[in-house]
């Protein structure tokens, strides 16, 4: 979930989206602040939850599924690091590594990576992203869209991991000043991200045998999710669209090819309706012609962007849903927010929840 033209908004509870990187601006290299796509609009990640829709499918339940997908699933064997480590950050930087005593990732899914390589005892922070269960107790150390410094440096952290999304520079370059390790990993855009970014957390962290057990681990859960897709009875994939929905803050946008959500739905054997539609960029505002031109036969929403347009009865009033087969319908595929497009280790359980939603009858809002 790229945006180049970015928008950064902020709820009332003053939270973020699933993944700063990705809903919010994306800031280039080095965390250069970006245009606002919606002046004034405030960024909501974390608004009241709604009910997950679906059931049904023949998806199979992979390890720790729906059920507590608000946890990660470490591996068994908790890695033993070799140290010291040098390692290509990607704004260019040499990092060199030598305890992974306290650990400081500041995007919710390079936590996710970190828990679920075995590090959760020595991750002393968290991001605001950083929503699953065993994270949830660690002091946050962004305000808002923002990593506070001063916040990071006062836990005295052995390594901080960001992306190049992570900003602004000069809460970077002031980490990186005092004399801390601090690694900038390329975002995920897309699945086949998911390994590449396993195998940087894992060899910036000393265990890259870990690392390797893990990708293995998410690649194969992945693959027996797409096993499971069921034959398309008229030959037809279905049409999904993606839309982002803030409704406090009345952002509205549908995905186009850059959203980072067409590599999940092509995985779940659907078509991204706004890519094919042509929107070759992340996302556009709702209009009547747009969605008619993408003809979606569901949508794809983060489940805390449906509760914010107070459910099913509140998205088809958005001017146009109500007119595409998925508003007629009623037929909406809902994903926690905090775990959609992190494309991580539960990548398997995200696919599983879309896979299980779509292709249930009628799914979410019957």
């Amino acid at each position: 979930m790229h945006i180049s033209q970015a928008f950064a908004t902020r709820s009332p509870e003053g939270s973020e989206g699933p993944d700063a990187g990705r809903m919010r601006a994306r800031r280039p290299a080095r965390g250069r602040a970006a245009a606002a796509l919606t002046a004034a609009v405030a960024f909501a990640l974390v608004l009241t939850g709604c009910g997950e829709g679906g059931g049904g499918g023949s998806a199979p339940k992979s390890a720790g599924s729906a059920a507590d997908a608000d946890r990660v699933e470490p591996l068994a064997a908790p890695p033993a690091p070799k140290l010291p480590v040098t390692v290509d950050s990607a704004d260019g930087a040499k990092v060199t590594i030598d305890s992974t005593d306290r650990i400081v990732p500041l995007t919710g899914s390079l936590s996710e990576i970190v828990f679920t390589l075995g590090f959760g005892k020595q991750v002393v922070a968290r991001d605001i992203t950083a929503t699953f269960e065993q994270a949830e107790k660690l002091p946050v150390v962004t305000r808002a869209h923002d990593v506070s410094a001063e916040s990071v440096l006062s836990l005295k952290p052995t390594i901080v991991l960001a992306d190049t999304t992570t900003g602004p520079a000069e809460a970077i370059d002031q980490i990186r000043d005092a004399g801390i390790p601090l690694l900038v990993v390329e975002p995920a855009k897309e699945l086949a991200d998911v390994g590449r970014r396993i195998d940087t957390v894992a060899e910036a962290l000393g265990v890259p045998s870990a690392g390797t057990e893990l990708k293995e681990r998410t690649e194969s859960r992945i693959a027996a999710v797409q096993k499971s897709i069921p034959d398309h009875a008229d030959g037809e994939k279905p049409r999904v669209a993606f839309l982002y929905l803030r409704g406090s803050a009345s952002v509205y946008l549908l995905g186009g090819a850059e959203s980072g959500a067409s590599s999940l739905l092509e995985a779940a054997g659907a078509v991204d309706a706004g890519k094919e539609s042509g929107l070759d960029k992340d996302f556009t505002a709702i209009t009547s012609e747009a969605l008619a031109k993408a003809a979606p036969d569901a949508i794809l929403v983060m489940s805390k962007g449906l509760a914010s347009v107070d459910g099913m009865d509140g998205l088809v009033k958005i001017p146009g849903i109500a007119e595409t087969p998925a508003g007629m319908d009623r037929r909406v595929v809902s994903i926690d927010d905090g775990v959609l497009l992190n494309y991580g280790p539960r990548t398997d359980r995200v696919l599983t929840e879309i896979v299980e939603q779509l292709y249930a009858k009628g799914g979410t809002g019957q």
